[in-house]
């Protein structure tokens, strides 16, 4: 066994999130765990109004199950002309029974007439890294593009396929993860 300062664990139940962290701190001597890993069942009730309270709820939430490094994060979409949501409701926008495809119809749904130039958007990433019920770092990281008029490309997940990133000229979900993870949200703030 490693010693506990080479182990972090993610406050993830998402995979796709634990997917691009793993790929993101891979080239660090770290041995990376998710909660599942450590059989840690305990969910934490997201209740706060901001990603930064929720990223921070969590990371102090599951370091006091542990006495490994926690890294938690809070991240979502914010599209302006929707007055910032999806935001903090981003996995759920869509309903109680919300699946990726659902969020990114109700966006495109709600955004159907709004101008190219009124379409601009943001991916925000917050992260809290705590061991024993103690923040070690707080930092967040952004992205900014605009709403596609329709889904493109198939990779990533959540709201990849409708993400414009102007600079590539595609959608998150038309590019690889090497290259997402340049210039995501997630991979800034990491």
């Amino acid at each position: 066994m490693q010693a506990k300062k080479n182990i972090i664990v993610l406050a993830t139940t998402n995979p796709g999130k634990a997917r691009e962290i793993r790929a993101l701190l891979g080239s660090l001597p770290l041995r990376i765990l998710t909660l599942a890993d450590l059989d840690i069942r305990t969910s934490y009730p997201e209740k706060g109004t901001s990603f930064e309270k929720n990223a921070l709820g969590k990371s102090l939430f599951y370091s006091r199950r542990t006495d490994f490094l926690t890294l938690a994060e809070d991240s979502g979409l914010t599209v302006k002309r929707l007055a910032g949501a999806p935001g903090i409701y981003s996995a759920r926008f869509s309903g109680p029974r919300a699946t990726d495809e659902k969020n990114i119809q109700k966006v495109l749904r709600l955004m159907k007439d709004v101008p190219r130039h009124e379409r601009s958007a943001q991916f925000i990433c917050c992260l809290v890294l705590s061991q024993r019920g103690r923040v070690i770092k707080k930092v967040t990281g952004r992205v900014r593009g605009t709403i596609a008029f329709e889904k493109k490309g198939s990779r990533g997940f959540g709201y990849d396929p409708i993400f414009y990133y102007h600079p590539f000229r595609k959608t998150f979900g038309e590019i690889s993860p090497g290259q997402k993870n340049r210039v995501s949200h997630r991979g800034r703030a990491l």
